[in-house]
């Protein structure tokens, strides 16, 4: 798998057997709808090989935490940081769930929260109501969920609300602010 734009376009992303790593149309056209996202801090949760997150430091964010606990994943990220170098890289070893507390209690807030965990165990759902127990959005952040067709997210969750989504094939990306944030996402114009 290559980085698709940015500083690293054309690097090689090393990548752990046995997982479903985000499609390379998928990757473009979350980019795509984020726009200009530079200078912003960015958490990708499940993060398998990293390769949202650096596609995500590619593109101009100035903080990317990296969260992941599978063995052959975290050495496959270790590979990717060790060949890329990125600059403001954080990778926490954990759970999703016991990192999100972790960073709330070291007070570290992110622009963009984005999660891509395994499909059908409901782990997208839960997820998300973790993250609205506990506060890491800034202000005007936003969570971008990736998550098979069947799986259900709730429109809501605490003080999260869904307010888009857009489908790939199977993959649907559902986008979630702070109910009182008045965050928007324009389509690009083509």
């Amino acid at each position: 798998m290559r980085i698709i734009s940015g500083e690293y376009k054309g690097r090689v992303i090393k990548m752990p057997k046995g997982i479903r790593p985000t499609q390379g149309k998928v990757r473009k056209a979350l980019f795509d709808i984020l726009g200009d996202i530079e200078g912003l801090s960015f958490l990708e949760l499940f993060a398998g090989s990293g390769a949202v997150g650096f596609e995500a430091l590619s593109k101009g964010v100035s903080d990317l935490t990296l969260v992941e606990y599978d063995r052959d994943c975290l050495q496959a990220i270790e590979k990717n940081i060790a060949a890329l170098k990125p600059r403001a890289c954080t990778l926490y070893p954990q759970q999703a769930e016991r990192a999100i507390k972790a960073l709330h209690k070291e007070g570290k807030t992110f622009d963009i929260v984005f999660l891509d965990p395994p499909y059908y165990e409901g782990l997208a759902k839960k997820t998300l109501q973790t993250l609205s127990c506990y506060d890491i959005l800034t202000p005007y952040g936003f969570i971008v969920a990736q998550h098979f067709k069947k799986d259900n997210l709730p429109d809501a969750a605490g003080d999260l609300t869904l307010f888009r989504q857009k489908r790939y094939g199977d993959t649907i990306l559902s986008f979630y602010k702070k109910e009182k944030s008045q965050i928007q996402i324009l389509p690009n114009p083509k």
